[in-house]
């Protein structure tokens, strides 16, 4: 088990156990557990409760540093914040952390379903929650915050997914298939069956260099955007930066986290239907694009905010692209902040 994933670097998170987790593609992850961080005190009449939801390659550490924080609009002073980290983040069950015969490669296929259904049976069984004053989250975060509000539409308060759509386009789904097909492209990946992360560092290499073309965006790369977080040359940055954030994760993980993100689809309980399905959505709910975002452009972003009854959309601008979410600009958390305040009035 790669020491990675762990309280170190992650940390301090706390374990749920979900006992044996039926999923709903069929299979089951035997003694699931679900790692979550919290922020702040739950109130007496547990009316201050927030959940923030994990993206892609991401943990509850990296969502605390982007989002929360004193004087913040997700101030653990005045809400309790959870923030639940994604079968398949390394930190909850995931391929890596699995033993016997559902590790690596053999573990269950997952959906964004599942993870909501999971994080239900948290805030309801662990803290005793009938409500969410606020579901929100990025990218695959995002997703399963579309997926909260569709699938338990009374029990959130408020919706402000970031970055991401109610279903996945086909043009982000190629950009997914290009990240796991980086990875199973090294030879040493052995259909998932390599022994340890450094054996496969030549797909990582690769996936981080795919991450690097459509995770940024060329008004990054045309005005050397990497020399404002302390990198000398495109090539520094690409190594130092992408190298460091990516080559220290299990291949297996993230290709799970990226087929999840595939297929989130929030109109499978619809029959299909997406704006019958974003039509159940009762939360108040303010939907944000990144303006110069590959993954999930503005327009698209915008097309399934016009579904849901009365959000509200805005546009965060952004040099970054879809790594905005890192919140390297200040001027992120800025824009961000004050959509979050405006909604939690």
């Amino acid at each position: 088990m790669s020491d990675f994933y762990g309280q170190d670097l992650h940390g301090p998170y706390e374990t749920f156990d979900l006992g044996d987790f039926a999923l709903e593609d069929g299979g089951t992850i035997r003694g699931a557990k679900l790692a979550y961080a919290t922020h702040g005190k739950l109130s007496t009449s547990k009316d201050n409760a927030i959940l923030i939801t994990t993206w892609y390659s991401g943990t509850s550490k990296i969502m605390e540093q982007t989002l929360v924080g004193p004087g913040r609009a997700l101030d653990p002073e005045r809400y309790f914040i959870i923030i639940a980290n994604q079968i398949g983040s390394g930190l909850s069950s995931s391929p890596h952390n699995t033993q016997g015969p559902f590790h690596g490669p053999d573990f269950p296929s997952v959906r964004i379903g599942d993870d909501v259904v999971a994080q239900h049976k948290l805030v309801t069984e662990k803290f005793g929650l009938s409500q969410l004053q606020l579901v929100t989250g990025g990218s695959m975060g995002a997703q399963q915050t579309y997926e909260w509000a569709v699938r338990y539409p009374d029990f959130v308060r408020r919706a402000a997914p970031i970055a991401g759509t109610a279903k996945n386009k086909p043009h982000c789904w190629l950009i997914a298939q290009q990240f796991i097909d980086a990875m199973t492209s090294d030879p040493a990946f052995r259909d998932g069956y390599y022994n340890s992360v450094e054996e496969v560092r030549l797909g990582l290499v690769r996936h981080a260099r795919a991450f690097a073309v459509t995770g940024f965006c060329q008004h990054f790369y045309k005005h050397e955007l990497w020399r404002n977080v302390g990198f000398t040359s495109l090539d520094d940055f690409l190594t130092g930066f992408l190298g460091g954030y990516f080559l220290p994760m299990d291949p297996n993980n993230l290709i799970l986290m990226a087929r999840k993100w595939q297929r989130g689809d929030v109109s499978r309980h619809t029959g299909g239907d997406l704006k019958a399905a974003l039509g159940r959505v009762k939360a108040k709910t303010t939907v944000m694009a990144l303006s110069t975002d590959i993954f999930f452009p503005p327009a698209d972003v915008r097309d399934d905010a016009e579904l849901v009854p009365g959000a509200k959309f805005e546009v965060i601008e952004t040099s970054f692209g879809h790594a905005g979410l890192f919140a390297i600009e200040p001027s992120y958390a800025t824009q961000v902040d004050k959509a979050l305040r405006v909604l939690l009035d």
